[in-house]
């Protein structure tokens, strides 16, 4: 694919954005890529995003392409997957991207091993530092990779999703708290938000 590169100054503002470097939000980045080359960036409602991960990716998805959960145009389906559909409304047409499993090599033993001392803040400083380069090492392979070599591009087969709709709120009659009428749920009468139905529930 000769889709045209995203610019340096593009790609910092984003790490910006982020807050930082890592090979998760590479993925978005190049992913992103794809999208844009396919499709733009949406100014305004124009793509959905339909994202299947809620990981670092994510950011610069919704940087890049301007899409955001408040125009209703990213979605976020908790599958766990590294896999991100793109629709057009204005062309009307969507892609799928999902990353290639070890597309740039299995992590090693290495890094999982200082990755799971990291999370039992276990680090030693030459650990913290010997990590930093070993995942600064695995983001510039991500970025500077083939990009048909880290994703699988077909057409999506699911349907666009539908633009955000401006719906009334009701009163939750156990918490007192207005909540859009598209997510209460009733029992035994009484009109709840989602959560003190889900406690009450429980109680039963």
């Amino acid at each position: 694919m000769n889709q045209k590169p995203i610019s340096l100054e593009l790609i910092k503002a984003t790490i910006d954005f982020h807050g930082h470097s890592c090979p998760g939000l590479a993925i978005g980045i190049r992913a992103a890529e794809l999208a844009m080359d396919k499709f733009g960036r949406s100014l305004d409602e124009e793509i959905v995003a339909v994202v299947e991960t809620d990981m670092c990716a994510v950011d610069a998805i919704q940087f890049l392409l301007g899409c955001t959960f408040g125009k209703g145009n990213l979605i976020h389906l908790d599958y766990g997957k590294s896999a991100f559909t793109f629709h057009s409304r204005q062309k009307g047409k969507s892609i799928r991207i999902v990353a290639r499993p070890n597309a740039i090599g299995d992590p090693g033993d290495e890094l999982i091993a200082l990755r799971t001392k990291k999370l039992k803040e276990e680090l030693t400083p030459s650990e913290q530092k010997r990590l930093k380069e070993a995942t600064a090492e695995r983001t510039k392979r991500i970025m500077e990779a083939d990009i048909d070599k880290l994703f699988d591009v077909k057409p999506s087969q699911s349907p666009v999703p539908c633009k955000a709709r401006i719906l009334e709120s009701l009163i939750c009659q156990e918490c007192g708290e207005a909540t859009m009428e598209s997510r209460t749920r009733r029992l035994f009468g009484q009109t709840l938000c989602t959560s003190c139905f889900e406690a009450l529930e429980k109680r039963l």
